[in-house]
């Protein structure tokens, strides 16, 4: 009879113990690693699929390198679960993305172990280089391991950090995860024989005596030999590319082989200074068979049950948003063929997916490049096209002087689909689309339009489809929407103008976007008080609707503006607007709801807008406050 297998991982406390173990024990370590990663998010929810493709990498990483010592920088950050277990938070794995949780990516506050936050992608090479060259300036000796992967390396901005990298010739590992093989295919033995030889110290000093050699030769044998020796391992290796960027490239290995992996480790970490990149091939998925089979439906996850993977679904009550914007955007499109859709790396997550199945002429996927996407889409509209550049609010703020300097200040008619306004849940502060408000509609000519619900949602793709004049934005939140009737086809809304939606005599309520709803349960709860209040929807932040806003001005006593943005958006124009007209010295009571001037942690986004003074008992406390003396207020 066998006798039973002890668990490893129980005796995992951090990975100083994971040291003390011996190479024979990493395989039957990182199967524990990988089923309490599928167990934990199965409980949670979360990003699956990229962790279980490192778990391995993960495990060899630490047993093979002085963690936290040595700073291992994880890219994207959610390819991180497995690496938060090893790390001293196994008893708080269940927590993930939940509200007082582990983060759902690395985070610097949470542990010593997560030396650079990443939640966006293609930031760890140029922080490791900076962690590098630091290291150099104190005269220590601790290595620098940047993990990018994911999809992360087909941003410019990676490309950028090793560029640099190589000019300085700091001492810096880059793994680079390549979970999708788009850059080499499937390896094997020969490979990992190749990338033990060409990482290790004897043919790394035979590769310095040729050089120096090499140096000793006329100018034009010298370059010549330096072109044989790079080419002649990139033929058998690949990685030329990398070599041309001054990196000393080693693979492609097998990411789930340990018996390939920890030599190779080993060796780099080892060497001599310069920049090294090593070319890890895993799959996204691994050791779990549904995510193997679907990696797309698997990449993020709800709750789970761990058997079957089957995911659980709540109970639609609405369409998303996200579905709303793509079907709209698709039955203009049919209209107008000038329409063209652009998004960067999300084809699922902004809806476009779906668009792109009906005009896949039309649809254009940038990758990981939001910069490229709003100068692409410049170009494109510079030639009478009509282009759609759906990106996540956050992921927007990446291509920012792109906005002004190639759109705005041309005057371009580019679309912006910005979802994932406002609050996120699990995702937290890093996913959060809290300032596009504000950092939009202080430039000249830009049109910033909110929608309150589906309906209004489908109007504004028509209005951003019909809108020639220069560039124009829309939000819209993740999520359902409130459930109301969606018309076939959205009819265009005139420029600047907003909408009353109840009539009151005391107190206003302006809204911007989807709280629109909790302003309507507000004006409910101050009925029942005794207190008349109209509620009005701006629908436009810029350019506002002045009428509108000076007539609520002068009729209420007290006016409240509600946004889910940042200090500095939509309230703050209205304080403009009302200090120049000078109706703020006629005892008009006014005070602004916005996002509060921290970055909240995740948790369910209903907690969340409650914490933040948004739903409809933060307004009416706003209300409360701004009245003061209530005698001092007319009566309905």
């Amino acid at each position: 009879m066998p006798r039973p297998v002890t668990p490893l991982l129980d005796t995992i406390h951090d990975p100083a113990d994971l040291r003390r173990l011996d190479d024979t024990q990493l395989r039957q370590l990182a199967e524990e690693l990988r089923q309490e990663t599928i167990d934990a998010v199965s409980v949670t929810g979360g990003h699956l699929g990229a962790g279980l493709g490192v778990v391995e990498l993960t495990v060899a990483l630490h047993h093979v390198f002085d963690t936290p010592r040595d700073r291992l920088i994880w890219d994207v950050g959610h390819q991180a679960y497995p690496h938060k277990i090893l790390t001293g938070r196994r008893d708080r794995i269940r927590t993930l993305r939940q509200g007082g949780g582990l983060s759902g990516f690395t985070k610097r506050a949470e542990s010593p172990y997560d030396p650079f936050g990443a939640a966006h992608s293609s930031t760890s090479i140029s922080a490791g280089l900076g962690m590098a060259v630091a290291r150099d300036l104190a005269g220590r000796k601790n290595n620098v391991i940047a993990v990018i992967g994911d999809g992360a390396m087909s941003a410019g901005m990676a490309y950028e950090a090793m560029n640099n990298a190589g000019a300085l010739d700091s001492r810096l590992i880059v793994i680079l995860n390549d979970n999708d093989m788009s850059i080499a295919p499937p390896v094997g033995a020969m490979s990992a024989y190749l990338a033990r030889l060409v990482s290790g110290r004897t043919y790394r000093s035979l590769r310095e005596v040729a050089k120096q050699l090499a140096e000793k030769l006329p100018r034009f044998f010298h370059d010549k030999a330096r072109r044989t020796e790079e080419y002649a391992r990139g033929f058998w290796t690949g990685g030329t590319m990398f070599e041309e960027l001054g990196f000393y490239y080693v693979g492609p290995i097998d990411g789930h082989n340990l018996d390939h992996l920890l030599p190779v480790l080993r060796n780099v970490r080892d060497a001599g200074n310069g920049p090294i990149l090593v070319h890890v091939v895993t799959q996204k998925g691994k050791g779990y068979a549904p995510a193997e089979a679907t990696p797309d439906k698997y990449h993020a996850v709800v709750k789970f049950d761990p058997v079957t993977g089957l995911q659980a679904k709540a109970p639609a009550n609405a369409p998303s948003y996200t579905a709303v914007f793509a079907q709209a955007l698709i039955k203009q499109a049919r209209e107008d063929d000038k329409i063209v859709a652009v998004t960067a790396a999300m084809p699922s997550g902004t809806g476009l997916d779906a668009f792109g199945k009906e005009f896949p002429g039309r649809t254009f996927d940038v990758g990981i490049a939001e910069q490229h996407a709003v100068t692409f889409a410049a170009g494109l509209a510079t030639e009478g096209y009509k282009p759609f550049v759906a990106i996540y609010s956050t992921f927007m703020q990446r291509a920012y002087d792109q906005i002004v300097h190639d759109v705005a200040i041309q005057k371009l008619p580019v679309r912006f689909a910005l979802d994932r306004a406002g609050l996120v849940g699990a995702d937290g502060a890093t996913h959060a689309g809290s300032f596009d408000i504000a950092y939009l509609a202080c430039l000249p000519d830009m049109v910033v339009m909110a929608a309150a619900d589906e309906a209004e949602l489908t109007h504004m793709v028509a209005t951003a489809a019909a809108y020639d004049a220069g560039p124009i934005a829309f939000r819209y939140p993740r999520g359902e929407g409130v459930g109301v009737e969606i018309p076939d086809v959205g009819v265009p809304l005139e420029i600047g103008k907003g909408r009353i939606v109840r009539e009151g005599t005391q107190i206003a309520l302006l809204s911007l976007g989807t709280r629109l709803g909790e302003s309507l349960k507000a004006a409910e709860l101050l009925a029942q008080r005794g207190l008349s209040a109209t509620v009005a929807d701006a629908r436009f932040a810029k350019p506002l609707d002045e009428g509108l806003i000076l007539k609520l001005a002068r009729e209420h006593d007290i006016l409240i503006t509600i946004e889910e943005g940042s200090v500095g958006g939509f309230g703050s124009h209205v304080l403009h607007l009302l200090a120049q007209s000078g109706l703020l010295d006629s005892g008009l009571k006014v005070r602004s709801l916005t996002l509060p001037d921290v970055f909240q942690d995740q948790d369910k986004p209903d907690a969340m807008y409650a914490a933040a003074g948004l739903d409809a008992a933060g307004i009416v406390k706003a209300v409360e406050g701004a009245l003061g003396n209530p005698s001092s207020i007319k009566r309905a």
